[in-house]
């Protein structure tokens, strides 16, 4: 299969790029600096010989969340998805490509609390639910000229290069890991590994389309995240951080990323027959780290 992938280079599309040509597939990257084939999402402009013969494209651009949200830096990170995903939609709708893949992610359901989600949910409130709305909607042109999408409702990936664990990594080595807030809120993981072969199981599998969760079956709670990576370190984890202090510090991003509660689950791919490598948190960050 010829499979063109925009966002190559991040945390999920290297593995994933070289994953797809081990397995025998013919990947084309797209890059907005120079590489193998260039564009150029605000101007709309994309390399046409990119398409030539493309069975499917994938959707991995975004540029990371950061800590604190500016006017400038939430409109920077609305753009940096839409943007792609509006230009890849219409470019898959105006060559008849069989199948696009995007991303996307679990911030669609908002804050769940304990209510056990998965991709029948409703759409929840705040502006990353608003974003992942925009972000899937994106996508509809593609959808409407008979395109197979799949919008990729992604959690915590767990990688030792970046990510979450990037940052935590080294504050729980210096024995600074503690629970944020009251360490209830449920925290939607899925390793990297499982994340790249989520991908490449869908791409295979054309039964599949609309929302699929990338997440694994079991959310953690905050507080047992905490001392799972506590334990594969081998480092205390005693501290705890409020979630007034978080708030103070990091403005509404504490509501939405370090305070929220997702306990969703990938319905979607457990019926479809796809299975886990790493089924616990524990053998996850393991591997990662």
């Amino acid at each position: 299969m010829r499979v063109l992938v925009a966002g190559s280079h991040g945390l999920i599309g290297t593995p994933l790029t070289k994953t797809l040509r081990e397995a025998g597939h013919d990947v084309r990257r797209l890059s907005r600096g120079g590489g193998e084939f260039s564009w150029d999402p605000p101007s709309g402009r994309i390399d046409e010989h990119a398409l030539d013969g493309v069975d499917a494209v994938i959707n991995l651009c975004g540029s990371p969340m950061g800590t604190r949200w500016s006017a400038a830096r939430k409109q920077m990170i609305v753009d940096s998805r839409i943007e792609p995903t509006e230009v890849l939609a219409e470019t898959v709708a105006d060559r008849g490509i069989a199948t696009m893949i995007n991303a996307s992610g679990v911030n669609y359901y908002g804050d769940t609390g304990d209510r056990i989600t998965d991709e029948s949910g409703p759409k929840g409130a705040g502006f990353l639910a608003d974003l992942c709305e925009a972000w899937e909607s994106a996508t509809s042109p593609a959808e409407r000229a008979g395109a197979r999408v799949l919008r990729l409702r992604t959690g915590l990936v767990l990688s030792g290069h970046g990510g979450l664990l990037g940052p935590l990594k080294p504050l729980f080595f210096l024995g600074l890991g503690g629970r944020l807030g009251n360490g209830r809120q449920y925290m939607p993981w899925i390793s990297l590994r499982d994340q790249v072969a989520a991908i490449q199981f869908l791409l295979e599998h054309d039964s599949v389309a609309g929302p699929v969760n990338m997440c694994n079956p079991e959310p953690a709670t905050n507080a047992e995240f905490t001392k799972a990576l506590g334990r594969v370190l081998h480092r205390p984890t005693p501290w705890w951080v409020p979630g007034v202090a978080l708030r103070t510090a990091l403005g509404e991003t504490a509501d939405e990323m370090a305070l929220v509660s997702l306990r969703v689950v990938p319905r979607v791919l457990r019926e479809a027959g796809f299975s886990f490598t790493h089924t616990t948190l524990d053998s996850a960050l393991a591997a990662a780290l």
